[in-house]
């Protein structure tokens, strides 16, 4: 590996700054031009050495301070079919299953996010009328203890 690919993929794992061109960011960083850079990280994802690429936003820094966990009461039946269509909303960051118990009914689980309390519930009765479901509870975070990005090991 040479040193500007070794240096290309330290400055990958600390994350891209929020830029209009985050290439050349991390070019400037690595030591090399924009043109190389771009090549180097494309020969990654061509041979393999790169599988995946993505981007996770601090919803906090993005202007998005009001943000809940949305437990709804569905029928197993319906799971599969309403936690694909609720992953769709544009405030929805996550959607998943759990399963339920006599003493918590709610077995589809919706992350919202907005930049107000009354616009994440606004949202949530929207998605409750839309998709047909009538017993569910809007639980706002109250504090984020602890984030890691479990692909990079870090917090």
């Amino acid at each position: 590996m040479t040193n500007a690919q070794s240096a290309i993929l330290a400055e990958l794992q600390k994350g891209f700054p929020i830029t209009p061109r985050p290439f050349l960011a991390l070019a400037q960083a690595a030591g090399c031009t924009e043109e190389e850079a771009l090549t180097i990280v494309q020969n990654f994802v061509a041979d393999g050495t790169i599988r995946k690429f993505g981007g996770f936003l601090n919803h906090y820094l993005a202007g998005f301070s009001a943000n809940a966990m949305v437990v709804w009461d569905v029928d197993e039946t319906r799971v599969v079919e309403l936690g694909k269509r609720m992953s769709r909303y544009k405030n929805v960051s996550h959607c998943y299953a759990r399963p339920k118990s006599k003493a918590w009914p709610y077995h589809l689980y919706t992350m919202i996010h907005g930049k107000t309390r009354d616009g994440v519930e606004k949202q949530a009765r929207e998605m409750s009328e839309k998709e047909g479901i009538k017993n569910f509870k809007v639980l706002f975070s109250v504090k984020e203890y602890k984030k890691v990005n479990r692909w990079l090991g870090r917090e």
